[in-house]
């Protein structure tokens, strides 16, 4: 919808704007108010144009119109004006992420609560994806005479535990494990450990090394609870946010857009795999309505972004905020682009 000119593209902003601002259907009169240099019969023309483009829509017969997801689309991508964020703000928004915890899912989850509050939206965090986690140190630790506590932490600062079965391992020997298995391990992306670990079972030299391949073999029995599906978790901040402007700005006969919502976030591997598209391209990302493909967020809209970076400059996880597809989305952007930088900062400080 680029080759709309620019008196269309004026009114069409005028009519975004206002409905954004009020929530209101937008009539001619109210956009010749708003400062355009047009007659409020011309400005009914342009509106009947972009009725027929697609891009507004007219919810009753007398009303004025309103824009359509793909309307809020074309206004997103070329006419919104994103404003950067001022010194003093940025300064301000630190002060309120000063985030006092080591622990890396309290930190998350801090994130997540704080960009709820800010934003008054609904927040949703996918945490480090092993699979792109660097590894950065591995430890077995003996618990009882046949068991052992296999302890990985990786770069971003998660620690994955699991108890093995270890059957004839002493306990001098435990330090020399150790040692071997951070010497061809650490530094690798979990991906790569799980891979490495398996080459090294398989090799010639290993089948002779009785400790270096009772090492591998313990340390891949740990492996499992590294895999992307079982170890990435979805934090949800501030559902109550949302449903409250839902019930508040939304008649009672839309209770039904309330319930598919909570159904949504129920639904965690969708919000996983929506959120996941933000790695496939940088800066934030901003999902309207059906764009989502997520049924239940037709009436919503999505504008998340990646966090943190690994060896390879790919993203360790994604936040993103679930508004109402009227929302402010010159702030929301720049608080979601805000709260990435600090995540990524505090991860890289680790």
């Amino acid at each position: 919808m680029s080759e709309i000119n620019h008196r269309a593209r004026k009114v069409l902003q005028a009519v975004v704007s206002e409905y954004l601002h009020t929530g209101e259907a937008v009539g001619s009169r109210t956009v010749t108010r708003r400062g355009i240099d047009l007659s409020a019969a011309t400005v009914r023309n342009v509106m009947s144009d972009l009725e027929e483009a697609g891009l507004l829509k007219q919810p009753h017969t007398s009303a004025g119109r309103v824009p359509t997801d793909q309307g809020l689309r074309f206004f997103v991508d070329s006419l919104l004006k994103v404003r950067h964020l001022s010194p003093k703000e940025r300064e301000d928004l630190s002060a309120r992420y000063q985030i006092a915890t080591d622990d890396l899912d309290g930190t998350l989850r801090d994130a997540s609560r704080i960009l709820s509050e800010l934003s008054s939206h609904t927040v949703v965090l996918v945490t480090p994806r092993p699979d792109v986690d660097v590894l950065e140190h591995v430890e077995f630790v003996r618990l009882r005479e046949n068991q052992l506590l296999v302890v990985m932490v990786t770069r971003s600062g998660q620690v994955q535990n699991k108890i093995v079965n270890a059957i004839g391992v002493e306990t001098d020997t435990l330090e020399r494990m150790n040692n071997y298995l951070n010497e061809i391990l650490s530094g690798l992306t979990l991906e790569g450990v799980v891979a490495r670990v398996r080459t090294e079972l398989a090799s010639e030299r290993v089948r002779y090394q009785d400790l270096e391949r009772r090492a591998l073999e313990l340390s891949a029995e740990a492996l499992p609870s590294m895999n992307t599906g079982e170890a990435v978790e979805v934090i949800i901040e501030g559902q109550a946010r949302l449903i409250e402007r839902l019930a508040i700005e939304a008649p009672p006969d839309e209770i039904q857009k309330m319930k598919g919502l909570f159904k949504a976030l129920d639904d965690k591997r969708h919000l996983v795999d929506l959120l996941d598209e933000t790695v496939k391209a940088p800066g934030i990302r901003v999902f309207i309505g059906a764009e989502t493909q997520i049924e239940e967020l037709r009436d919503f809209t999505v504008v998340a972004a990646s966090y943190g970076a690994a060896s390879s400059d790919v993203p360790l996880g994604t936040l993103g905020v679930i508004g109402p597809t009227r929302m402010n989305y010159s702030k929301v952007i720049n608080l979601v682009d805000f709260t990435a930088q600090i995540l990524s900062g505090l991860i890289a400080r680790r």
